[in-house]
């Protein structure tokens, strides 16, 4: 497939503007960078879906980290997030 052809390509009406311009960038890359990237995001997708997997099978997960976080703030053991990564 030629540059042309490819720039011609049309992504699905679902896309983001956002995602779909970091696509086209992705299409000016090397073949292994390509892949290199797309190998990040799937592990990125799948670490995301089983996260969700796992607290919509075990909620009860979710409410004691909640209760976790509640109880170490209420301690006075949390910082601000601007604090830390600003």
């Amino acid at each position: 497939m030629t540059f042309a052809q490819r720039s011609c390509l049309r992504y699905p009406d679902g896309m983001t503007g956002l995602l779909e311009k970091a696509l086209r960038r992705l299409e000016s890359l090397a073949s292994e960078e390509q892949d290199a990237i797309a190998s990040q995001i799937m592990e990125t997708l799948d670490d995301e879906e089983a996260w969700a997997r796992s607290f919509r099978e075990k909620p009860a997960v979710l409410q004691s980290l909640a209760s976790e976080a509640l109880d170490e703030h209420r301690r006075g053991e949390t910082r601000p997030l601007d604090e830390l990564i600003g």
